[in-house]
């Protein structure tokens, strides 16, 4: 992995989560000593401010799970990105296949949303992935570059995204596709990425997500064009989402 690459560890709490589960960020930021790897906790929008406020002046970063595309206005039930920002967010997830299908989002507002996170300041984690029938079809590399084509504005940089690729078929389900198919998918990646963003595109991380646990992580993390986890269940639990930060090479 070139220098200028870091590897990026994000956790990704979904709908979990109340207040006592800040005993769980305290120890990850507890065990941050001799961990290499950038760590970065995604709680519910309840738990942003207080998570933020209790890890400043640690490197552990909290960010968002979703945002709306406007800055305001009349949209009730949603969040702006200017509000994450405002509560202590660095970043934000967007485009989970959990969004697309749940809340029925395509390529074209993710895209609205990665604009939104880079006009408030925030660093997009801009996800993709296929259904279990997509790969079984042969069709995984072009579901994801498309999928990835039509949901990143012009004008990325290393600094403004981060890509999370997260074959659907994966997710919490405990079954990851091996790591030549990670492989595969993360070179199409980053082929699409040069194409569009020329030298620029070195510097961009992709990260893997969909079932990364403990005794997995390492051959995940030591997988070519893999530059971190996104994770999901196993990032509630400090224990869990700091062995798989320190199974990074």
């Amino acid at each position: 992995m070139p220098a200028r690459r870091r590897t990026l560890i994000a956790g990704n709490w979904k709908m979990n989560g109340l207040r006592q589960a800040k005993a769980e960020l305290r120890a990850v930021a507890a065990g941050m000593g001799g961990v290499g790897a950038e760590l970065m906790l995604c709680p519910p929008f309840t738990l942003i401010a207080a998570f933020a406020a209790d890890v400043a002046g640690t490197s552990l970063m909290i960010g968002g799970q979703d945002c709306h595309a406007a800055e305001s206005g009349a949209h009730t039930g949603d969040v702006a990105a200017e509000m994450l920002k405002d509560a202590g967010a660095v970043a934000v997830i967007l485009g989970h296949s959990e969004r697309r299908a749940d809340h029925r989002e395509g390529d074209a507002v993710v895209k609205a949303k990665v604009k939104a996170a880079w006009r408030a300041g925030l660093l997009p984690v801009v996800c993709v992935g296929e259904t279990l029938d997509e790969r079984d079809a042969g069709e995984a590399a072009a579901v994801v570059t498309r999928q990835l084509r039509q949901s990143v504005p012009d004008g990325a940089t290393a600094d403004t995204l981060v890509v999370a690729y997260e074959p659907i078929w994966a997710i919490g389900t405990g079954r990851t596709p091996t790591t030549d198919d990670v492989a595969q998918i993360h070179g199409a990646i980053r082929h699409l990425l040069a194409e569009r963003f020329g030298a620029e595109a070195e510097g961009i991380r992709i990260l893997y997500g969909g079932s990364v646990k403990p005794d997995n992580a390492a051959a995940l993390l030591a997988t070519a064009d893999v530059d971190g986890a996104l994770v999901g269940g196993a990032s509630l639990k400090a224990a869990d989402f700091l062995a798989i930060a320190r199974a990074a090479p």
